[in-house]
């Protein structure tokens, strides 16, 4: 299900018993920096309200998870299609200067892009991500982790008063 305001979109996902998804919603901001000096945007956006930016690359093609950290997307080149939530979730389309807001246990996958297409990754600080695709064994140790990952004390794009602050601290 989705809702928007005008800074940022959310989309909310159930555990479809083989993701276990999270009540937190994904966050998307749209056009956050200027497309043509992306990736050093993002990479001092997201250390500056801490976030490390930790790689540069594109997005698995196979529905995954991490069940360990919260996870931003900062879209530094190309276009592409994520799905998130899962199979049954939902695609959205990406274009440079776009930030995706993955909060643990939400499944994502890319689904088609541009040649150029990547993004900057990023995790709360102190935060350290594992990869799951959802196999039967996954959430014996993916549940208590997911629990477990505390939220981030400020929001990736607006800092310690962003969006996220309302969103996934005050629901």
């Amino acid at each position: 299900m989705a809702s928007e305001d005008e800074d940022v979109e959310r989309l909310a996902f159930s555990d479809d018993g083989r993701f276990p998804n999270s009540e937190l919603p994904v966050l998307i901001y749209r056009g956050v920096v200027d497309p043509a000096n992306a990736t050093e945007a993002f990479k001092t956006l997201f250390n500056s309200n801490g976030w490390p930016a930790e790689w540069v690359d594109s997005v698995f093609t196979y529905h995954h998870y991490h069940s360990t950290a919260h996870e931003a997307l900062g879209v530094a080149s190309g276009s592409a299609e994520l799905t998130l939530g899962g199979p049954e979730g939902e695609t959205i389309s990406v274009e440079p200067g776009d930030v995706v807001v993955i909060p643990a246990g939400v499944a994502h996958k890319l689904e088609s892009s541009s040649d150029d297409f990547s993004v900057v990754g990023a995790y709360p600080d102190g935060q350290e991500w594992d990869v799951l695709t959802g196999e039967a064994g996954d959430r014996k140790v993916a549940l208590p982790n997911i629990a477990a990952v505390p939220l981030p004390p400020a929001d990736p794009v607006a800092g310690e008063h962003g969006p996220l602050i309302e969103y996934w601290h005050e629901g």
